[in-house]
């Protein structure tokens, strides 16, 4: 192809690479707001993400392999070498094109982590469930250990108990 097929290619693989950013903060919130219902579908639409960007990251590679063979550079040259190889004005569009990717590849890495925490403390706390509803010894009348005794916090929080209003300012979140 050329410089300006490479081009497009690498703003290609940059929209690609925002949508997954995007799509790995829409998992992070459902992580973060516990909303598991909708997480499959969020995963799906990550890993439906990534398989795009792998799909241009080759089809980039195998480009910038026939523009470093035009510019006089061996296989497999790193986006700055072929910046210095490059003329005005494409050095400066790859240039560019090198500065987004390495921002936005920090901002998926940053995401991921994020997600990888949210989701081992996710699958922490229902391995504590789980083992609170098999262990014979855990009644469930008893509160938990750390929180509040029935009555200490609730009734009086939301208002107090009905006779004096408080249901129908709990229900409606505004007070008389």
């Amino acid at each position: 192809m050329g410089v300006a097929e490479t081009s497009s290619i690498m703003w290609r693989q940059r929209e690609l690479l925002a949508t997954l950013l995007f799509k790995l903060q829409v998992e992070s919130l459902l992580l973060a707001a516990g909303r598991c219902r909708w997480l499959g579908l969020a995963t799906s639409e990550v890993a439906l993400a990534l398989e795009q960007v792998r799909a241009v990251e080759l089809l980039r590679s195998i480009e910038v392999d026939a523009l470093a063979r035009e510019v006089g550079l061996p296989p497999a040259p790193t986006l700055a070498e072929l910046v210095g190889a490059l003329d005005p004005p494409w050095d400066e569009v790859f240039a560019e094109h090198r500065d987004g990717l390495v921002t936005i590849a920090a901002e998926i890495a940053a995401a991921a982590r994020s997600n990888r925490r949210l989701l081992v403390a996710g699958q922490l706390a229902v391995a504590q469930a789980m083992q609170a509803i098999d262990d014979p010894s855990c009644d469930a009348a008893e509160p938990v250990a750390g929180s509040p005794p029935p009555g200490a916090a609730g009734e009086e929080e939301q208002g107090g108990t009905p006779e004096r209003g408080g249901a129908e300012q709990a229900g409606t979140g505004h007070g008389r």
